[in-house]
């Protein structure tokens, strides 16, 4: 009996301290402080492995670099000093859409270009210098390579003389005036009250109200073709002179009006518009007007309703007809 109590007492205490740490009584004693972590390791990346890939790819590309530009380098000396690039003779400029400008007038604009690679050769510096050729509208300018150059060229077209005092020109329809070349031969209207002091655009703004002119006598002749099934020649072979002096009175000799006399000459005062209508006025009774104050010298078709006709006879008194 002797030996069972101090079990017993070891017992009780164990179930004395058992109470005592119990979780929830720990858990309301136990101090709030966050926990030590536990320290992340850092690992130092050592030389080689992936860094020697790295490098190595580094010293390829630049290896690459250097051969490129040592290529380039010996690739230019030899584009602008190479004998195979060198411009040297004329006919190695082709010139092509040329009639009237000298083939020899536009190669003589690349002599400073001798002996220089067709690479050193300013296009767009020559091709202003060809359009300052008169007869020169448009250019193009291309280096075929090794050692050619190719020029394009679009000539003004002259749509009519032009009077500078005594002497003939030709006009183009922007108003440049153009040197009449050796061996061509032109058909066209003088035109007059123009000047080469005019500014060029005043010349070009004048020359729209011409064309507008002849392609309205055109489209007249035209029409009066299908009306009577027969074959005549262009209208425009019957305008001999084209006065532009006044922009707002458009002054035309006419020959050719007169179905006796052909190389009667009658000068018409047009207007500034409506050319059509009234070139087609003119035409359907120029005839019955003729019969009735004879010779006629002048025409003015200015009015909306009357022209205007003066016969030729100095005493002869002007007489008004309604259209």
């Amino acid at each position: 009996m002797e030996r069972l109590k101090p079990i017993q007492r070891n017992s009780a205490a164990a179930a004395a301290d058992q109470e005592s740490y119990r979780p929830e009584l720990i858990a309301d004693e136990e101090p709030k402080f966050l926990r030590r972590q536990k320290p992340v390791e850092i690992r130092r990346k050592k030389i080689g492995g992936k860094s020697r890939s790295f490098y190595r790819k580094v010293f390829f590309w630049t290896g690459i670099g250097v051969v490129v530009l040592i290529a380039a380098r010996m690739g230019t000396r030899f584009a602008l000093h190479s004998p195979q690039m060198l411009l040297l003779k004329p006919d190695q400029i082709e010139v092509s859409g040329n009639h009237i400008v000298a083939k020899a007038e536009i190669q003589k604009l690349f002599i400073g270009d001798r002996n220089h690679s067709v690479l050193q050769v300013n296009l767009d510096k020559r091709r202003s210098e060809i359009q300052e050729v008169s007869w020169v509208e448009e250019a193009s300018v291309q280096r075929i390579l090794p050692n050619h150059l190719r020029v394009e060229i679009t000539e003004r077209a002259p749509i009519a003389f032009f009077r500078n005092s005594t002497e003939l020109t030709l006009i183009d329809a922007h108003g440049v005036l153009l040197d009449r070349p050796e061996g061509e031969d032109f058909h066209f209207p003088i035109i007059t009250g123009l000047s080469e002091n005019m500014p060029r655009e005043e010349r070009e703004t004048r020359m729209k109200i011409y064309q507008e002119f002849m392609k309205s006598i055109e489209l007249v002749g035209s029409a009066s073709v299908d009306r009577t099934k027969t074959v005549r020649s262009s209208e425009a072979d019957r305008i001999s002179e084209v006065d532009l002096s006044n922009p707002k009175d458009l002054r035309v000799v006419i020959t050719g009006l007169a179905s006796g006399d052909g190389a009667q000459a009658v000068t018409v005062h047009f207007g500034q518009n409506d050319f059509i209508r009234k070139y087609g006025t003119l035409i359907d009774n120029f005839a019955q007007w003729q019969a009735s104050a004879g010779h006629l010298q002048t025409i003015d078709l200015q009015y909306a309703r009357q022209v205007v006709l003066n016969p030729d006879s100095t005493t002869a008194v002007p007489k008004t007809r309604s259209k």
